[in-house]
């Protein structure tokens, strides 16, 4: 820390956690950024006077959270979802998240370029920081300059979709030529799993039967679907050289099949999402089954009992929480097809409450571990660390005073998300935010907003390591 820096932020006395490392300690900011990680009390420089000071004795101090994976005013199929950039990070910021990653995805004949260029010039109306992952569907002559493009601008991890035939869906020579491109500019395919046939298939079958409504809806995208895909991009991967990110993979297989590939030298990276791991097939029973369409589907209790231990095991990398802000009305509209609904759940506010209370509360996760899942690995896999996800001089002053024993009944009404419902409506957590700091100001302190001021930057994600662990 340069003596001559400014502080305007201490941050006193609270147990700081990193991935690697965790004490008591206090946190100095300056000009938006740390600058020091001190023993508690040992700087009382009159530089200091006239800073803000936040008391966070017997609490957490948390890097802020990057959710990897956060569709933000997405548009599918004939429905968008109702938030702005605005509103999720408002949701976010709520919830301990200071870093969205959202997604550019093209509508069938646009250019994946030039819908990153609109998606990213909406950063600057949101609360916090924002990354972006573009997306190709098709391959054609102009892709590889797009591709060179987008990386040289800071957009390193492109989407690619194994389903949605004729709306998002990739075919694989396509996944190839894009993963072989990337490769050699420093970035990283992004892959949404379920073998597309399988899915017709059943489907087909299901409204033959008179299956195919939102109640039935884990019956439509079967573990095999996913499982299978799964093989097939990792067999890709592998035949390229090329690394590969799994997002959202909900099955104790699939986990294992890339566990299996990164143990034979393939740069294989599963993420999983909040709900995957909490919620199951039981709510398609319930009074509102088109709530919980999402896709992949929430699962039967074992398969998600199996997940879990993998992320307790260390075979995930990030959970991130897959937001998509739909409204019941949305929902209900199509509840009779679920090939016709608008998939996804809002879940930007709740992951970090949600997956401290499940798995560090009551499932023993370590703390460290958990900041490793839910904001460390999340800013490696998008280029963003170490100005994100740890709490170190020099990286972005974004900070989570956490109260590790507060507890909450999640009620919708409670929430900042641009929807009506939450998935976990009633769900009693262990496990809240307290003050939210992003760059340097505290924007969330004792459940109010303080700093309303939008202030949020694109980020440019700095290339990928050929010899990236996490």
């Amino acid at each position: 820390m340069s003596p001559t820096e400014p502080i305007d932020l201490v941050v006193r006395g609270g147990t700081v956690v990193n991935a690697d490392w965790q004490g008591v300690a206090d946190v100095l900011v300056g000009g938006g950024r740390v600058l020091g990680v001190v023993e508690p009390g040992s700087y009382r420089s009159a530089r200091a006077s006239g800073a803000t000071e936040i008391d966070a004795s017997g609490r957490l101090v948390l890097p802020g959270g990057v959710d990897p994976h956060c569709h933000v005013g997405f548009t599918s199929g004939d429905f968008t979802s109702l938030d702005d950039y605005r509103q999720a990070t408002t949701a976010a910021v709520f919830g301990g998240t200071t870093t969205i990653v959202d997604f550019a995805i093209p509508r069938p004949g646009q250019n994946p370029a030039d819908v990153a260029a609109v998606q990213r010039a909406k950063a600057e109306q949101g609360l916090c920081d924002s990354a972006l992952h573009a997306c190709v569907v098709q391959w054609d002559d102009t892709v590889p300059e797009q591709l060179r493009s987008l990386t040289a601008d800071g957009i390193v991890t492109v989407k690619m979709f194994t389903t949605y035939r004729g709306e998002t869906m990739a075919d694989e020579r396509t996944i190839l030529r894009v993963m072989t491109t990337l490769r050699d500019l420093g970035g990283m395919v992004v892959v949404h799993c379920e073998a597309d046939h399988i899915i017709s298939d059943v489907q087909e079958r299901g409204e033959a039967a008179g299956e195919i409504s939102a109640g039935h809806h884990a019956g439509t995208r079967p573990e095999l679907a996913e499982n299978a895909s799964v093989a097939e991009i990792l067999a890709i991967a592998e035949s390229v050289d090329a690394p590969v990110y799994f997002v959202h993979q909900s099955t104790p297989e699939a986990v294992d099949l890339v566990a299996r590939a990164r143990g034979r030298g393939v740069r294989a990276f599963t993420e999983t999402v909040a709900h995957h791991l909490v919620l199951d097939d039981t709510a398609y029973a319930g009074p509102h089954p088109e709530r919980f369409v999402c896709c992949p589907p929430l699962r039967a209790a074992d398969t998600v009992a199996g997940l879990r231990s993998r992320v307790l095991m260390g075979q995930v990398a990030t959970i991130g929480s897959d937001h998509c802000c739909y409204d019941t009305a949305q929902k209900e509209s199509v509840s009779h097809d679920v090939r016709a609904m608008p998939n996804g759940l809002p879940g930007v506010e709740t992951r970090m409450p949600v997956v401290f209370s499940e798995l560090v509360v009551r499932g023993g996760l370590p703390v460290g571990r958990f900041v490793e899942l839910m904001c460390a690995n999340p800013a490696r896999l998008n280029g963003l660390y170490p100005r994100k996800g740890v709490i170190a001089p020099g990286s972005d002053a974004d900070l989570v005073v956490w109260d590790p024993t507060a507890t909450r009944e999640i009620r919708s009404t409670a929430l900042h998300m641009a929807t009506d419902y939450t998935p976990y409506e009633g769900r009693r957590v262990t496990g809240w935010p307290e003050t939210v700091v992003v760059g340097g100001r505290p924007v969330v302190s004792s459940g109010r907003l303080t700093d309303p001021e939008p202030r949020g930057r694109h980020l440019r994600s700095g290339p990928l390591s050929r010899s990236l662990v996490v």
